[in-house]
């Protein structure tokens, strides 16, 4: 018969395991695989993220990082579905800057809330934007784009991957620091925005660098200027805006790694130290030939850009006059 000291401490054993038991289920994480949304479709520089971050992850943990695209609605689908999820550690999403920055400012309400039904993970990459256009006899500058733009306002049309994207949100600081007025044209993705920009269907688009990388080296696209304080190694014969003579016109297209709000801590900085992990030299030097910047963060950092960005975004589509859809 156990003595009441040995009671007492078999007591304490048990209920010192009960309290270990998260700790315990956590530090097992993960023990299956895990579902990467991306609120897009596939083939654009968010979706190319993606998959080289799932990858990296699967090689780490030994556990498929499924890449899960559900497009639509500038993010309005894939978002929400990852925002109800449990948050288990078990569904992720890998979006772009503007479906929790610009979106709040341009819909009068969204299906999900950008700041409180995520937890953020961690910053991925930073993509400089550059704006494209198809015909260069026409266009051979920024000044000339400029000048036709100014002489017919509201017809100079420009692709975007949706309403509220990176590339939208070029077109609204385009406008914003150049008093032109152009057409917004929104396709459901980057891949499909760049297509229509090749074939001449539109006249222009603010495009995220690696999407039109290729196309720019292959002569098919022609670049008016980079929307960065300073030239891209990729492509040094492209001014800036600022060079071309558009101050004040500077933009990254950001990518973070998030999970739902109330993930347990212990997952998310697992989850950060994994992603600094990926991003690797390796890494690193592939994806600056795209030129993509890696640009890991701690979960606190990402939060407080996405609360700045929320501002800063507000207010020029305020100056614009866009009414919210």
């Amino acid at each position: 018969m156990p003595t009441r000291r040995t009671a007492l401490q078999l007591a304490a054993t048990l209920c010192a395991t009960a309290l270990a038991g998260p700790a315990l289920a956590q530090a097992t994480y993960p023990d299956r695989g895990v579902k990467i949304i991306v609120a897009l479709p596939a083939g654009g520089s968010v979706d190319m993220i993606a998959r080289l971050l799932g990858q990296k992850l699967n090689t780490q943990t030994g556990q498929p990082f499924v890449i899960d695209n559900r497009a639509g609605g500038s993010g309005q689908i894939g978002m929400p579905a990852v925002a109800k999820s449990p948050a288990d550690g078990y569904t992720l999403t890998v979006s772009p800057a503007s479906f929790l920055t610009t979106n709040k400012s341009i819909f009068k309400s969204l299906a999900y809330d950008p700041e409180a039904d995520f937890a953020p993970v961690s910053r991925l990459v930073n993509q400089p934007m550059v704006m494209v256009v198809k015909d260069k006899q026409k266009y051979p500058t920024l000044a000339a784009f400029l000048a036709a733009a100014k002489a017919a306002p509201g017809q100079l049309t420009y692709a975007s991957s949706g309403d509220g994207s990176p590339q939208h949100l070029g077109g609204l600081m385009f406008e914003t620091r150049t008093q032109a007025r152009l057409l917004h044209v929104p396709y459901k993705g980057g891949a499909l925005a760049v297509n229509d920009t090749l074939a001449g269907t539109v006249d222009a688009m603010f495009a995220v660098l690696p999407e039109a990388l290729p196309h720019i080296q292959s002569g098919k696209l022609h670049a008016l200027g980079l929307m960065s304080p300073q030239r891209s190694p990729v492509l040094p014969q492209v001014p800036t805006m600022a060079e071309s003579g558009v101050a004040d016109l500077s933009l990254s297209a950001w990518i973070g790694l998030l999970a739902p709000a109330k993930t347990p801590r212990p997952i998310i900085e697992q989850l950060n130290r994994a992603v600094r992990s990926a991003l690797d030299a390796e890494m690193k030097t592939k994806l600056a030939e795209s030129g993509i910047e890696v640009a890991p963060s701690t979960p606190e950092e990402l939060q407080r850009t996405i609360a700045a960005d929320i501002k800063l975004h507000a207010e020029l589509v305020k100056a614009t006059g866009l009414t919210p859809q």
